[in-house]
């Protein structure tokens, strides 16, 4: 691409449209990206649904595990975007998928998580255990020796507001037999909320698991390469002609370096320019990672090259 090697350009005038001819594929993050919340991102549906008319392919890729493909789908077409059930990959249906072609487990799974995951890893053919509340009673000697269902093969996190002592207390017990798998959705610490409020993510809950359970948990989420994995092997995707957009630096910009995709900061989520040129100063490799190529106000901005 001719455009400058620079990293951390902002994105504007004829740069837009020599972006957008170099890749075929985009890759958007949702929360803080097309959507806040429950309102889209003003403009955002006209972006997507411009480049999918421009011939360009896209795809929604969250790390938010509570919801099934097909309620993303549901949410998308609410807010007006033109969007398929099978062009939405979230923590959900990549763990799912994780359990079923990479690890191939043969049994349950122990969820620390919501119906939602239930639904996406049952829609593979495997079964679950543990969505819901698990009240505690007894004392420690009766935790210690808690029931466990010996067709349980794999421990999954995701995000579960039903978390409690008991089950990470029943997620040690399985994770205890070396064999048992131990897979977590992703490593969010925060779920940042409206008017500067947050919440605490699904990564504090992985963490206190694999501190309980003394290993580390194999993430599926974002920045894993998992996650483009999937979507790439569906969609026979070239990286080099990818374009990856998201609000986390973290996360999203951190998958698209380590995928070898082209990405995009927008600046209506979470992270900020002057997060983005920490990193490039401080000369670390791995906050280098966490570099965007571009970063832009909003994607509307991305419109006129679309219009054009």
């Amino acid at each position: 691409m001719a455009a400058s090697n620079a990293k951390c350009t902002r994105l504007t005038g004829s740069l837009v449209k020599q972006l957008l001819d170099s890749v075929d594929s985009v890759l958007f993050d949702c929360d803080g990206v097309i959507w806040r919340g429950d309102q889209a991102i003003p403009g955002a549906p006209d972006v997507i649904n411009l480049l999918k008319k421009n011939g360009k392919r896209v795809f929604f890729v969250t790390n938010n595990s509570t919801k099934t493909r097909k309620m993303y789908a549901d949410k998308l077409a609410t807010l007006g975007f033109n969007a398929s059930e099978e062009e939405v990959f979230g923590t959900a249906y990549c763990s799912a998928m994780y359990l079923k072609s990479v690890a191939k487990i043969q049994g349950k799974v122990y969820l620390v998580g919501s119906n939602a995951m239930k639904q996406e890893i049952e829609n593979v053919g495997i079964q679950t255990t543990g969505v819901g509340p698990d009240p505690i009673s007894g004392v420690q000697i009766d935790w210690a020796n808690v029931s466990l269902d010996p067709e349980v093969k794999a421990v999954v996190v995701g995000f579960d507001q039903h978390f409690s002592y008991m089950k990470l207390n029943r997620a040690l017990q399985y994770l205890c037999n070396p064999s048992c798998l131990f897979v977590g959705t992703n490593t969010d610490t925060r779920l940042p909320l409206e008017g500067e409020k947050a919440v605490p993510g699904t990564g504090c809950l992985v963490k206190a698991v694999e501190t309980a359970a003394q290993r580390p948990a194999q993430v599926v989420g974002k920045p894993s390469n998992f996650m483009f994995d999937c979507v790439a092997k569906q969609f026979g995707l070239d990286p080099a002609r990818a374009l990856m957009v998201g609000d986390r630096l973290d996360t999203d910009i951190m998958l698209g370096t380590n995928c070898g995709l082209k990405t995009l900061l927008t600046l209506t989520g979470v992270s900020t320019v002057a997060d983005a040129e920490d990193h490039l100063k401080s000369g670390c490799p791995n906050r280098a990672g966490m570099v965007p190529d571009y970063y832009i106000d909003t994607i509307a901005e991305l419109l006129p090259a679309l219009q054009g």
